[in-house]
């Protein structure tokens, strides 16, 4: 789907003065509909709407609603007036609609546009899953020097036979972050284990397990991305290979301890010796844990994911 030139040439501008970690904004979706304002001055603002339904049995229930209604905003250089205008056509299209309570509208938006943030909130939106970044040299601040793994800490690679205490772990935290951010889904074992499964049958898994006195304290999961041009990733992120950390998990009783902190400092290292670009992940700002224990361990967001949940309560 096409917009007019200026505002695609002003959006960039935009992207590029607001964060420089954040690669060249990208073009309109191709598939979706489209939704126009203006300004009290009469200048134009677009936006992209594109929908998403989910199954029971597909994996993204773990961290969205089942019907996503996504905007895609093109508000060039009209800050917060302008992505208020766009906002407030977007209700009155959602006004044609009838979302059940299994719903979500969407924006996901570079984290430094506070001028944006005003909007959001004007509008019912919440800051549900930050997607953060780790880089250890050129274009951002360096993270925390990696720390020393605590000496009453193993650390080792998983191995098949850890599945039943990964997988038992990785519910654990979906039901905990079901408090503060996604929904809890009943069948969160059933939507988790395959990815664990395919992982652990690896014969060098990027899953790795903390022991503390011999017992299982805590995993994490991670993956290697490339942000390659064309890809999704490089919508993203900055073009070159990174380390994504998918899921980390520690044990409640031994929470606060330094186990998870011990486990990142031997990921962290692991893909700095492979060349990484940096790691990065997402999280739940509004989870009082990892929005913690991630900026300590020099993780800072990049891009947020606005959403409000049922999509008929967008103001």
């Amino acid at each position: 789907m096409e917009i007019e030139k200026t505002l695609f040439d002003a959006h960039r501008t935009r992207f590029a003065t607001i964060d420089r970690l954040l690669p060249e904004a990208a073009p309109p979706p191709v598939v979706g509909e489209r939704v126009d304002a203006a300004t009290a001055s009469g200048v134009q603002v677009t936006g992209v709407v594109q929908r998403q339904l989910h199954g029971p049995d597909d994996v993204p229930l773990l961290w969205s609603a089942a019907d996503v209604r996504q905007l895609f905003p093109f508000i060039g250089s009209t800050g917060t007036e302008g992505m208020d205008v766009l906002l407030r056509a977007w209700r009155t299209w959602m006004d044609a609609e009838s979302p059940g309570e299994d719903s979500s509208c969407v924006v996901n938006w570079p984290s430094r546009d506070a001028e944006a943030i005003r909007a959001f909130l004007d509008h019912g939106l919440v800051p549900m899953s930050a997607l953060a970044v780790r880089t250890g040299h050129h274009r951002d601040a360096a993270p925390e020097m990696p720390e020393v793994p605590d000496a009453g800490v193993t650390i080792r690679r998983a191995r098949p036979d850890d599945f039943e205490d990964v997988l038992a772990m990785a519910v654990s935290t979906h039901d905990y972050i079901g408090q503060v951010a996604t929904r809890r889904r009943a069948n969160a074992a059933q939507l988790l284990a395959p990815a664990l499964e395919r992982a652990l049958d690896k014969d060098s898994p990027l899953l790795w397990l903390a022991e503390r006195d011999g017992e299982v304290a805590a995993f994490a999961h991670a993956a290697w991305i490339a942000s390659t041009p064309g890809s999704a990733e490089a919508e993203l992120l900055p073009q070159g290979r990174w380390g994504y950390v998918n899921n980390v998990v520690t044990v409640p009783g031994l929470r606060g301890n330094g186990v998870g902190r011990s486990l990142m400092s031997v990921v962290h290292n692991e893909f700095s010796a492979d060349g990484a670009e940096g790691t990065y992940l997402y999280y739940n700002p509004t989870n009082p844990l990892s929005s913690v224990f991630w900026h300590r361990q020099g993780y800072r967001p990049l891009w947020t994911s606005w959403e409000v949940h049922p999509a008929s309560a967008l103001r």
